[in-house]
């Protein structure tokens, strides 16, 4: 990114790949080009960097290498996960949130349009799954509990443990989306006792096209495509090797400072908060103060849209979590869930952090949006 470039605030929705991820990735764009299930040396090279790779994430997560299987995504694993763990199930029921990304949510319409009992526990006002619904709701017709770690638009960490020990009570499986959590806190899933778990390597400065899926050993798990026998034969087709092995380079990067870079950029993420509503009356915090990712704002901004904002602040690249199709701005189905009116909820804004961020920049990033707030503001009301 060169000077001239927007204040980037978006990470939630990519990163930029670290320059140690694309130095690893190179000599597999170059020389190493051999397909990694032939047996010469031109294979053997590209297949033990696969397995380097699968050992670097591994690591992250706290899994056994053997229980990581490459994707082409978060939203292949999830998918992986959700149909594969259901396939072979004789229970029908699968118990979800509200407020899952599409890629959880897709799959579980999917199911319920074939006969599936989908159960989606709602949220309070922080953006979190409630406890008792998922109590209620997980029983022993249960095949699935499909919750995802933190919440892509507010950040808000799901009651994850909570969801585990009701599933264990009543032999369910249970599946996390922690697309936006891997890299940016630590996971571990021994500890949290999971069956699955999805990644995507674009969320932690790995490249895009790229993600894993942990199985647990044990785990039964059909796969959704039929070729040879890749990955423990539930992922089939050719391996994007440069793209493993940055994805690999990744997690072993995010391992080295895991702790350091949360809370820098937590501290940054809350000094943007504080210039913000120093500046801004009224503005208001969507998701809960301290149950969040660290890099995570989205704040509601009164008397504007969040899309009018943005546009009127070239100076910062940021989003909302509204949809907006052929000029009809429509309000976040996240915050919607959270209780918050479609009116106020359109004002909002996602203000994500990352490695690149800097003090200045999250300085000059309050400026250019309380002005452009300012000049929305006075223009609605004269």
């Amino acid at each position: 990114m060169s000077a001239d470039d927007p204040i980037y605030l978006d990470h939630n929705a990519t990163t930029p790949l670290l320059p140690d991820v694309v130095d690893a990735m190179l000599p597999y764009l170059h020389e190493h080009f051999g397909n990694p299930s032939s047996r010469h040396l031109y294979g053997r090279r590209t297949h033990d960097a696969i397995e380097r790779a699968r050992t670097e994430v591994a690591a992250l997560i706290g899994s056994d290498p053997d229980e990581i299987i490459f994707t082409s995504g978060g939203t292949e694993a999830n998918n992986l996960a959700i149909r594969g763990a259901t396939a072979r199930a004789s229970r029908r029921r699968i118990v979800t949130s509200t407020v899952e990304h599409p890629a959880t949510a897709r799959p579980a319409s999917w199911l319920e349009r074939r006969g599936w009992d989908i159960v989606r526990v709602g949220v309070d006002a922080g953006g979190r799954a409630y406890v008792r619904e998922l109590d209620t709701a997980i029983t022993s017709a249960t095949a699935l509990v499909t919750i995802m770690h933190s919440n892509n638009e507010t950040g808000v960490f799901q009651p994850i443990q909570e969801a585990v020990r009701f599933a264990r009570r009543a032999g369910a499986c249970v599946h996390t989306d922690a697309a936006q959590s891997v890299g940016k806190v630590p996971i571990d899933v021994r500890a949290m006792d999971l069956d699955l778990l999805s990644i995507a390597g674009h969320k932690l400065y790995g490249p895009k096209g790229v993600g894993a899926l942990f199985v647990r050993r044990g785990t039964d798990l059909e796969p959704l495509a039929l070729g040879a026998g890749h990955e423990r034969g539930l992922r089939p087709g050719t391996e994007n090797v440069a793209s493993i092995v940055g994805l690999g380079a990744a997690c072993a990067l995010a391992q080295c400072d895991l702790d350091a870079q949360g809370t820098r950029v937590s501290t940054l993420r809350d000094r943007l908060w504080e210039r913000l509503a120093q500046a801004i009356p009224q503005l208001a915090l969507n998701g809960h103060v301290e149950n969040r990712l660290p890099n995570t704002l989205n704040v509601r901004f009164p008397q504007v849209s969040g899309e009018a904002l943005l546009a009127a602040t070239p100076q910062v690249a940021a989003s909302t979590g509204s949809a907006c199709h052929d000029g009809d701005e429509s309000a976040s189905a996240v915050l919607l869930a959270m209780g918050i009116p479609a009116r106020a909820a359109l004002g909002s804004v996602r203000l994500t952090l990352g490695r690149t961020t800097t003090e200045s920049a999250v300085d000059r990033a309050a400026t250019a949006l309380a002005r452009a707030w300012r000049a929305l503001a006075m223009a609605g009301t004269s």
